[in-house]
């Protein structure tokens, strides 16, 4: 019997198992997933727990019962990954053999990486990417209430990058809502040149900053933070003070990538002009936030990506030639605070624009606006990602590549 192996049980490695699980069975191939513990987390209700909106223990489900019958799940550590034998090395000793490996591994916050960031953390330096930031940042802003809020993005790439943009937005909201916004200034440290990193859409969220008076600092590529006299320092000499800074630290792929000699200085893995298969080996496959592609480290990403991927590795377990090719589309929901969210949908070619998403005229969600439909439809996107999307499922009349159907091309308007 032939054996595919995913490490990871994360978005990417759990869409995986349930698309590929029935055809590899029919193949005569088996399935393990390992992962070191059996907590699947919804990620991006991280960003909803600091603002009450979210408790932490309505965003949990066990990893195994996520995965479809007939796919073995290990809950074990994973010492190295030894691609020239083609196999797996467990920590406690143990080493599984595979004919195919797909590596889901992810990505994480790795806040040691810039000098004083450790020295203040849980005091006044906190974070959302993790639970425990998120349910700390909770308590820490209900006693916010004068001050400088830095918002801190250090270097891309992260996890969802416009993750910040909606904390910024939801925070102006809390402190509104609570009649203390207008004795807290707020700031917004970004390495990139504006909220986004294509002119459309950085023009209207941008705009959108403004009106919330929200300060940004753009091309700030942090040098070191002195948590004591509460600055962010800059290598080009800029100085940002805070009172409270809320950082989205450095994120860097598994050391377990680090340790097996298959990725990059960030760890992640370098991948061929098709985003998904090992530079250097042929048999080794990568999905989600694990790859160094030029892809947007996003659900929605690993989501898209997976449709082709499966055919993908069918194709090779076949001895065909694999046609199917992926665009880096992605669409991501932008909370705005006080009921309504922007969305945006977009890939490596075309920018975010303009129009309605995912069925032209109809919609129901806009583009590039806030509306309260596009808000109710994030938060209706947490029963579909438990439901539907981890199961592999298509999503009704979404592609996994981007249509410029519905959408207004105004790349050539002037601002």
């Amino acid at each position: 019997m032939k054996k595919l192996i995913i490490l990871g049980a994360g978005t990417g490695g759990t869409i995986m198992a349930n698309k590929l699980a029935e055809p590899l069975g029919q193949r005569g191939w088996k399935i393990t997933v390992i992962d070191r513990d059996d907590n699947h987390y919804y990620q991006p209700g991280f960003l909803f727990v600091p603002f009450g909106l979210y408790q932490p223990e309505d965003l949990l489900r066990r990893r195994s019962a996520l995965l479809p019958p007939g796919v073995e799940f290990l809950t074990k550590e994973v010492e190295e990954i030894q691609p020239q034998k083609k196999a797996i090395k467990l920590t406690d000793g143990e080493e599984l053999d595979y004919d195919l490996l797909l590596i889901a591994t992810g990505a994480h916050i790795c806040p040691e990486e810039t000098p004083g960031m450790l020295d203040g953390w849980r005091q006044n330096i906190f974070d959302y990417y993790s639970l425990d930031g998120a349910t700390a940042l909770a308590s820490k802003l209900e006693e916010f209430k004068e001050g400088t809020l830095v918002i801190h993005i250090n270097e891309m790439p992260i996890k969802c990058n416009v993750s910040p943009l909606e904390f910024a937005f939801l925070v102006d909201w809390y402190f509104r809502k609570r009649g203390v916004r207008e004795n807290i200034k707020i700031i917004y440290l970004t390495p990139i040149s504006g909220a986004f990193t294509k002119p459309v859409a950085t023009r209207f969220l941008g705009d959108l900053q403004a009106r919330k008076q929200i300060e940004v600092e753009s091309f700030f590529m942090t040098e070191n933070i002195d948590p004591v006299a509460g600055k962010v320092i800059c290598y080009d000499g800029r100085q940002v003070p805070f009172d409270l800074l809320v950082t989205i630290p450095t994120n860097m792929g598994s050391e377990l990538i680090k340790r097996s000699g298959l990725g990059d200085e960030m760890n992640y893995v370098p991948v061929d002009k098709s985003g998904f298969r090992s530079e250097r080996y042929a048999d080794i496959f990568v999905i989600g936030d694990a790859a160094a592609s030029g892809w947007t480290k996003a659900g929605a990403v690993a989501h898209f990506a997976s449709e082709i991927l499966d055919k993908i590795i069918l194709a090779e377990i076949d001895g065909k030639p694999a046609e199917e090719e992926f665009d880096g589309h992605a669409n991501c929901f932008i909370e705005t605070g006080f009921g309504r969210a922007v969305v945006i949908d977009y890939n490596e070619e075309v920018e975010p624009l303009p129009g309605k998403f995912p069925l032209p005229v109809i919609g129901p969600m806009s583009l590039l606006k806030e509306t309260r439909i596009n808000h109710w439809s994030k938060l209706a996107f947490e029963w579909v990602y438990w439901h539907w999307l981890l199961k592999g499922r298509p999503i009704p009349f979404v592609s996994a590549r981007m249509s410029m159907a519905g959408k207004k091309d105004v790349r050539g308007e002037s601002s």
